[in-house]
């Protein structure tokens, strides 16, 4: 069984491009929220979200929108939402990454942190970017407003917070700075592709 790397970050830090460079490289790459867009039509999690919101199931069919309105405002809800999504996600992400039969297999995690998730891998490549760019991203991928962005961005793990900054201070996590263009991304990915083949 080959290294399983998990690629993580705040929203719109550049996750999905980092995961289409490792792709167009060759190596196999999964996404949790990929995978989570396949098990919100399961009737295992629509139950769950069935008897802890009610409201957003209509006609046996979760509604998206009416879910992160709730979620995104309320902390405690989110935690919520993620304690019933995330196992499910994890279970789905490591059966396929247990079936790759490359010496290295890669994974978009969003929350990693967040979930003490990166006990299950066996190294972290975090995305880091200013807030900014990751600010105006989000606005031009999911034509929404800034206030909506920030909502978001407040919900997750703050990469720039200090005490963040030390925990992250391990050897096998590695971080991935992308202030610049796709050209020096690329560049910065291959270097940690050398140090984690050897």
């Amino acid at each position: 069984m080959g290294k399983k790397i998990a690629v993580t970050g705040g929203i719109g830090s550049g996750k999905s491009t980092v995961l289409s460079i490792l792709k167009t490289e060759g190596y196999p790459v999964f996404s949790c929220d990929e995978l989570y867009k396949s098990i919100v039509t399961t009737q295992e999690y629509i139950n769950l979200i069935a008897k802890h919101f009610p409201t957003c199931i209509v006609g046996n069919e979760l509604d998206k929108t009416r879910l992160s309105a709730i979620v995104f405002k309320d902390k405690t809800k989110l935690a919520l939402l993620n304690s019933l999504a995330h196992p499910l996600i994890m279970r789905d992400l490591m059966k396929k990454m247990n079936q790759t039969e490359n010496e290295l297999s890669f994974a978009e995690v969003p929350l990693l942190f967040e979930g003490n998730y990166q006990t299950l891998f066996d190294a972290v490549f975090v995305v880091m970017r200013n807030r900014e760019n990751r600010i105006q991203s989000v606005i031009e991928r999911d034509a929404i407003q800034k206030e909506q962005v920030e909502d978001r961005i407040s919900s997750q793990l703050n990469y720039e917070d200090i005490t963040v900054q030390e925990k992250l201070k391990k050897d096998h996590i590695f971080i991935l700075e992308n202030n610049q263009d796709i050209c020096a991304l690329r560049e910065k990915i291959k270097t940690l592709l050398k140090i984690i083949e050897n």
